[in-house]
């Protein structure tokens, strides 16, 4: 998996399910099952709402891990998730603030990530790559439209859960996974106008003017997509 560039990493990677949990008293009303991965500041456990029994995904942040930096970091990523509703995108469910941990639910997707799903089925055809492109475009047109940029598209930080009824009534095509992107740790807002500089994200997925230290804009997400399509 490529390394993550910058301050606030927080994609999940695969991790020994032998490691201790935290302690999921902090949590409640969720009740923390097993590790799905874990980050540099954060770890990510699947776990589930003691009364609904609703799956989710619960994003661990130790607090004493939290520099200031770190800590206003993640406090935007909360404001950034908060202010978005759309089917492409994580949604975050709750918060849960505790005095060792802050807790995020977030939407449990059961399909895993991009990167397992094409391992498991030893590649892609057509179909199934434009289905996908498709939908990251429309997650991607609706930041934009938001004046939000990413910063951190690749196949790890987009997960995949079953096409429900009302999906295929719209016509998605049977068999294919509703594709969401995740984790927010590096967006942030940027207005038409403006550029950003700070270098962040993961290499093999960062567009040149990143690597090259140079202002960006919006446009480096793209750059990103096409290197997950290929």
């Amino acid at each position: 998996m490529p390394p993550t560039v910058g301050t606030s990493r927080q994609t999940t990677t695969a991790y020994d399910s032998t490691t201790k949990l935290v302690d999921d008293d902090e949590a409640r009303p969720y009740v923390i099952v097993s590790i799905l991965g874990k980050g540099s500041f954060a770890t990510v456990y699947k776990g589930y709402h003691e009364e609904t029994r609703h799956q989710v995904a619960i994003k661990t942040v130790k607090r004493g891990d939290l520099s200031a930096k770190l800590f206003d970091n993640l406090q935007s990523e909360i404001q950034i998730l908060k202010s978005l509703s759309h089917r492409h995108i994580t949604k975050l469910i709750d918060i849960v603030r505790a005095d060792k941990h802050i807790y995020l639910i977030m939407e449990y997707c059961a399909g895993g990530d991009l990167t397992n799903y094409i391992k498991r089925r030893g590649g892609l055809d057509e179909i199934v790559v434009r289905s996908f492109l498709r939908q990251l475009a429309r997650a991607l047109k609706f930041l934009r439209h938001r004046n939000l940029i990413h910063r951190d598209i690749k196949p790890q930080n987009l997960l995949l859960n079953p096409a429900p009824p009302e999906e295929l009534a719209r016509g998605h095509p049977l068999g294919v996974p509703i594709l969401k992107v995740a984790d927010f740790g590096f967006a942030r807002s940027l207005p038409n106008a403006m550029m950003a500089e700070t270098l962040c994200g993961s290499p093999l997925y960062m567009a040149p003017e990143i690597l090259r230290y140079e202002k960006y804009d919006a446009k480096a997400d793209l750059w990103s997509v096409g290197a997950v399509l290929y």
